[in-house]
């Protein structure tokens, strides 16, 4: 079953390769969709794929690259948009 969700992650996850974690998280999953920093200090994510593979992402979401620190996740489901491939917004 497919799955598509949007998480906003918060905490220190700028400037210490969440991005780029997430991205390798996600490719790992064959998940797609994208990464983005946000203006305000967060990082948006959007991932689309089979259910429990999304689910697994939000829990390395969690995790983070050693350098982060995660505060909180928030996730929504939204309608899927067809992304087969992962990307660095």
């Amino acid at each position: 079953m497919t799955r598509a969700s949007r998480f906003i992650v918060s905490g220190r996850v700028q400037g210490v390769g969440f991005r780029a974690f997430v991205a390798d998280a996600a490719r790992a999953e064959r998940i797609g969709g994208w990464v983005k920093n946000l203006p305000d200090g967060r990082v948006e994510v959007h991932a689309e794929g089979d259910a429990e593979a999304v689910g697994r992402l939000e829990w390395r979401l969690w995790q983070g690259p050693s350098l982060a620190r995660v505060d909180d996740v928030e996730s929504e489901d939204v309608v899927p948009g067809g992304a087969v491939e992962f990307r660095i917004a």
